[in-house]
């Protein structure tokens, strides 16, 4: 599915990077503002090294930018790449619906069993 000049590897990632909890409260958390990874990795009851990790997830699916300042890397949420990410996810309904739709239509046109010969019942 390409969304918008993304290619399905680039959803992929995005999809990957939002499938964990922990990834997606980090983006939540980042949304309120830049938080350094050391301030993230308090929040979480694991290492500094896993959380680092988690970023750098979510920053190569270009959820999250990361800059330096001083010792501490500031990590913030991207909302184009949100926006992105809830792009890609209206196509997939629209193009679910439209199969649905098209299911239905299928469905109306196309008499039971029943109906196509009067003669035929069920055998006795």
């Amino acid at each position: 599915m390409v969304v918008d000049g993304l290619s399905d590897e680039t959803v992929d990632r995005l999809f990957h990077a939002l499938a964990d909890t922990t990834r997606r409260d980090i983006l939540r958390r980042c949304v309120r503002g830049e938080l350094s990874v050391s301030r993230l990795a308090e929040a979480y009851p694991m290492s500094f090294a896993a959380v680092q990790k988690h970023v750098a997830v979510l920053e190569r699916a270009g959820l999250v930018t990361k800059r330096r300042s001083g010792r501490e890397q500031l990590v913030r949420t991207d909302p184009d790449a949100v926006g992105r990410a809830r792009q890609a996810l209206d196509e997939l309904e629209s193009a679910w619906r439209g199969r649905v739709d098209r299911m239905a239509r299928l469905l109306a046109e196309d008499p039971g069993p029943e109906e196509n010969d009067p003669t035929e019942g069920p055998e006795r």
